[in-house]
């Protein structure tokens, strides 16, 4: 479905120049092709000698960077910013710079921070960084270092905005460059073997006590005696233990905000699993993350075209408020299409079989690139 003139239709919105507009179509085709971040793979589903092909992508990547362009996907109506870490592996990178050991301390790897707006169950990337245990040693820097790096490129873009992060984020140091930078803020607690302290005004500590199948609110609390912060559980029947978020919104908005962050998990696993993003091979670091750029931006075609394919097919779903909603608001949840909900859109277009008319086909693609036309209109950030 998404044939070479598809994607020119995408890509001449991304490129400024004409010939940059068809060397950019022929990649991001043929990434969506190869299903694979592997230069030769990429040069091989490409028109033309694969070895001309393989040249014509290194000669493209020195002379465009892929992670400005990728900052224009930034969805200015977005809610709230998602960032997550994942693993990329790297298992036969022996030599690689910028490669060094997973959380495992044995599998190779690097570390790879996405950001991204949410989008329809899934998340629109629009900015990242990279980073190991090796560059992190070597640059004389710590992890946090990085993580606020992120932010900090991505400030001016975050407005009010809240900022929506998993455990590994629940740290101090993070906090207060939040909070000083006025940067709102969404994170789960990591209740571990060690868990932080929570005081009160008074510096008395707080204990945490949650029942299963409710919910539990402790606002204005000192987090480690320094940052205030609202702090909301929830206690899913079934589940083992609940789920505990601090924030500096009002509680139950910060809770119903990070129960959407299961959609950037859901981007990862489309990435990984259909675009094998964490097979990406390049030896230097700043061609792997060009080359990263670049797959994030053929995702974001597929899903945009998938998100529209889904619907041509199976029906717009009803509207519905989530599960959760029943604990936290008294809002019934009511059915939605299972077949909607079955597959992604990027999917759809890259696996399965569809059999639609050509009128279909144009009115799905009209649809995708006048979403994708407004989502660009605005400047190009280069603060990358």
């Amino acid at each position: 479905m998404l044939k070479y003139n598809a994607v020119r239709q995408f890509a001449q919105y991304l490129f400024d120049e004409q010939h940059l507009v068809r060397q950019g179509t022929q990649i991001l085709h043929a990434i969506l092709k190869a299903r694979s971040p592997r230069l030769s793979e990429i040069a091989q589903q490409m028109s033309g000698k694969a070895a001309s092909n393989y040249k014509q992508l290194q000669r493209f990547l020195g002379r465009v960077d892929p992670r400005a362009i990728l900052l224009r996907l930034f969805q200015e109506e977005a809610e709230f910013v998602l960032g997550d870490p994942t693993e990329m592996p790297r298992p036969q990178a022996q030599r690689t710079a910028y490669v060094g050991t997973l959380k495992d301390g044995k599998t190779k790897g690097f570390w790879l921070l996405l950001l991204a707006t949410p989008f329809r169950g899934r998340a629109l990337p629009f900015s990242f960084v990279t980073y190991s245990s090796r560059t992190i040693t070597e640059a004389k820097q710590s992890r946090n270092l990085y993580h606020r790096h992120a932010f900090e490129n991505i400030k001016e873009l975050l407005g009010d905005r809240p900022l929506v992060l998993d455990r590994e984020f629940s740290y101090l140091e993070l906090l207060k460059s939040l909070v000083a930078e006025k940067v709102h803020f969404v994170i789960r607690l990591n209740l571990g073997s060690q868990p932080p302290t929570f005081t009160t005004d008074e510096g008395e500590r707080i204990q945490f006590y949650i029942a299963p199948g409710h919910t539990a609110i402790y606002r204005q609390v000192f987090y480690k005696g320094e940052v205030l912060v609202n702090v909301i559980g929830l206690w899913r029947e079934g589940l083992s233990e609940p789920l505990w978020v601090m924030t500096d919104l009002e509680p139950q908005q910060g809770l119903v905000i990070y129960l959407s962050r299961m959609k950037i998990e859901e981007t990862f696993r489309d990435l990984k699993h259909l675009l094998h993003l964490d097979t990406v091979m390049n030896k230097q670091q700043t061609a792997m993350e060009k080359m990263v750029a670049l797959v994030l931006l053929a995702f974001s075609i597929g899903l945009v075209v998938g998100e529209e394919t889904r619907d041509e097919l199976y029906g717009v779903p009803t509207e519905q408020a989530p599960v959760d909603a029943q604990l936290i608001a008294g809002k019934p949840a009511r059915a939605q299409s299972r077949k909607w909900r079955l597959y992604s859109g990027l999917f759809i277009v890259l696996k399965q079989k569809v059999e639609l008319s050509p009128q279909q086909i144009q009115q799905i693609l009209r649809a995708a690139i006048a979403y994708f036309v407004d989502l660009l209109r605005y400047p190009v950030r280069t603060h990358v």
